[in-house]
């Protein structure tokens, strides 16, 4: 783990309780991958899908490979007895697909899917076995994600064991990540790239305990910039947090207020992504920059499978 604050610091994972203090509240993604990567056919046609927003009972928009080989109506068979009908095509090898309402979609995931792994890991014949475990976080509740929350791989019982005894809360929230996490900005003006809308939840008790500790003192510990994104979404300028049960579309870049966040626990991200783009908004981008040369020099990990950096806000160092 590289610490990134006025100076940059090399610890391991397990060092985490020591760096935070006992008011601190850490804010997890409970959030689970669920298995939405299909290959079907339409015709002789083999077709990919990544499905990555839910938008009605059994519509869900997702990503096609090769798009170009699909229209509207076009039906594409995924296995016997599990097909779906391309309801719409939209922009950017995007479309919606519409599915049985009468087959019990999640079990035909677990029984034809494969889990979602960014394009950047690369496997010959797709997620492997070990895959399923290895991208999932050990508190992963609720289904509805097609990327994992990858801050939080990083957490064992043992790293929950210690942040307890230090007296640390552990709060959860819900962010479904979607797969639009792992696309470039391609845009010639940042204001111009479009951020997929991704399904979140706050309940009342959570807003409650983190509003407390804020006014007593205590930092809000994000893990992950999709737990970081929720929170400043449902977060007014003055700091307090608000139950929320919605989308958001929140895009953060270089010149946002944070309004709630103090510490970030993130992976390293790609360059020309949003996420980097987010790091940079919450450390600063002189920082961001040092702490990379840094990390490859030393040899760091990137990515979703990488090593973790823990992030002191810029404007509060």
């Amino acid at each position: 783990m590289l610490e990134v604050g006025t100076q940059l610091y090399d610890r391991a994972i397990g060092e985490l309780p020591d760096r935070l203090r006992a008011d601190d509240v850490v804010v997890i993604n409970d959030t689970r991958v669920i298995p939405a990567r299909l290959t079907g056919k339409r015709g002789a046609a083999k077709i990919e899908v990544t499905l990555h927003r839910q938008t009605g009972s059994h519509v869900w928009r997702a990503f096609a490979r090769p798009a170009r080989k699909l229209a509207q109506g076009d039906v594409v068979t995924f296995a016997p007895e599990f097909s779906a009908v391309v309801a719409v095509k939209l922009e950017a090898g995007e479309i919606e697909l519409s599915f049985d309402p009468e087959c019990d979609l999640r079990q035909k995931l677990r029984d034809h899917g494969a889990m979602p792994l960014p394009p950047y890991i690369k496997r010959a014949d797709g997620a492997s076995a070990r895959d399923g475990d290895d991208y999932q976080t050990i508190y992963a509740t609720h289904d509805g994600a097609v990327a994992a929350p990858t801050a939080g791989l990083h957490f064992t019982p043992d790293l929950f064991a210690a942040l307890a005894d230090r007296g640390i809360r552990v709060e959860r929230v819900t962010l479904h990540v979607g797969a639009g996490t792992f696309l470039p900005v391609k845009a010639d003006y940042v204001r111009d790239h479009r951020m997929h809308a991704e399904w979140g939840r706050i309940d009342r008790d959570t807003c409650n305990i983190i509003n407390r500790a804020r006014r007593d003192g205590g930092r809000v510990v994000a893990i992950g910039t999709t737990s970081l994104r929720l929170l400043e979404s449902a977060a007014d300028t003055d700091g307090t947090l608000n139950p929320f049960e919605d989308e958001t579309t929140i895009f953060i870049t270089p010149g946002y207020r944070f309004k709630i966040v103090d510490l970030l626990l993130t992976n390293f991200h790609l360059p020309r992504s949003t996420l980097f783009m987010l790091v940079s908004a919450f450390a600063g981008l002189d920082r961001m920059k040092a702490a990379y040369e840094h990390a490859k020099t030393l040899r760091y990990r990137f990515y979703s499978y990488g090593d973790a950096t823990l992030l002191h806000r810029g404007d509060a160092s």
